[in-house]
């Protein structure tokens, strides 16, 4: 009995965590407080890293814990994990550097400007 207990303590831990992450992404959403939003490091605000990060962190989580990552061996953890996070990785690179080529190019062709 103890053992399922102990196991519902950590269900209500990590449900906590990720309830706590979920919390500070939708404030910082409805919030967006300039010196976040407005900052821009590599290619887009600190606002929208910090959203990846924690999304990252979430998802990390979920996997570690509910998919029961965190009792399989290191090999197979990290057979699971580096691709994941190298797509990641890859994507939003990708999506930075082509949204800015699209916007430059955008700006080009029209008329009027962004100033």
């Amino acid at each position: 009995m103890s053992h399922a207990k102990s196991h519902t303590a950590l269900i209500w831990k990590v449900f906590g965590f990720l309830s706590i992450v979920t919390i500070v992404e939708v404030w910082l959403g409805i919030v967006k407080p300039d010196s976040l939003n407005l900052t821009q490091v590599l290619g887009t605000s600190i606002l929208n890293w910090i959203f990846l990060i924690l999304t990252l962190v979430k998802a990390y989580g979920i996997a570690w814990y509910f998919m029961h990552l965190k009792d399989e061996k290191t090999w197979f953890r990290r057979a699971i994990v580096w691709p994941v996070v190298f797509l990641i990785a890859y994507l939003a690179f990708y999506l930075l550097y082509e949204g800015d080529s699209l916007g430059i190019i955008d700006q080009s062709l029209t008329r009027w400007s962004y100033n």
